[in-house]
């Protein structure tokens, strides 16, 4: 079961998001503020009993054809920390047959509390722009007292266009956002169960 979950994660971070104004399941105070830009709740799901997300955009942003996206994917259980690192450069690594800019790395916090899997992907698709993504996937088992729990921080930039100039521009940016993600001080998560549950 958690395989499928986890897998489920990787290969849909980005979903689409409904019309109703999404409700904070994760005690986030907001806005969210990232290498100089804020980032509002835009998405929020609790996609089982074991798995909160939530999702942020800068304001003016739109889930089809957004710049930068936020997605904190929270379990509420204890999860493997080098496995779920292990599936998420496997499934980069498989996307590389068919994707010639994927490309993906992994950094090791110095106490080996936490993993960053980082990498690039880019779509050329028969419709719309074509775009290269940056994403930057933080790894960390979260243990709030009570229970051992598990937090995936996700970043994505998109520049769309020429895919060769948007690799380069992102590559130049790579750095500083690693920086800004790893430094983020992630707040304390309180799980804030919806009403039917």
């Amino acid at each position: 079961m958690f395989k499928r979950l986890l897998f489920a994660i990787f290969i849909s971070t980005f979903v689409s998001i409904n019309a109703q104004e999404p409700r904070d399941l994760l005690s986030i105070p907001g806005p969210i503020e990232l290498d100089g830009t804020e980032f509002f709740l835009s998405w929020s799901k609790e996609a089982s009993k074991t798995l909160l997300r939530q999702q942020y955009m800068p304001r003016d942003e739109r889930i089809e054809d957004f710049n930068q996206i936020l997605d904190f994917s929270y379990f509420t259980k204890e999860i493997d920390l080098e496995l779920a690192v292990r599936q998420k450069v496997e499934s980069i690594q498989k996307r590389a047959e068919t994707d010639r800019l994927a490309k993906v790395n992994v950094t090791e916090s110095p106490d080996g509390s936490e993993f960053v899997v980082d990498y690039f992907i880019s779509e050329m698709p028969d419709k719309g722009d074509a775009f290269v993504e940056y994403n930057i996937y933080r790894f960390k088992p979260y243990n709030n007292g009570t229970a051992k729990n598990f937090l995936i921080l996700a970043y994505a930039k998109r520049i769309y266009g020429d895919p060769k100039s948007a690799a380069k521009a992102l590559a130049k940016q790579r750095d500083q956002l690693m920086l800004s993600l790893i430094e983020y001080k992630i707040p304390e998560i309180v799980v804030l169960r919806t009403e039917n549950n």
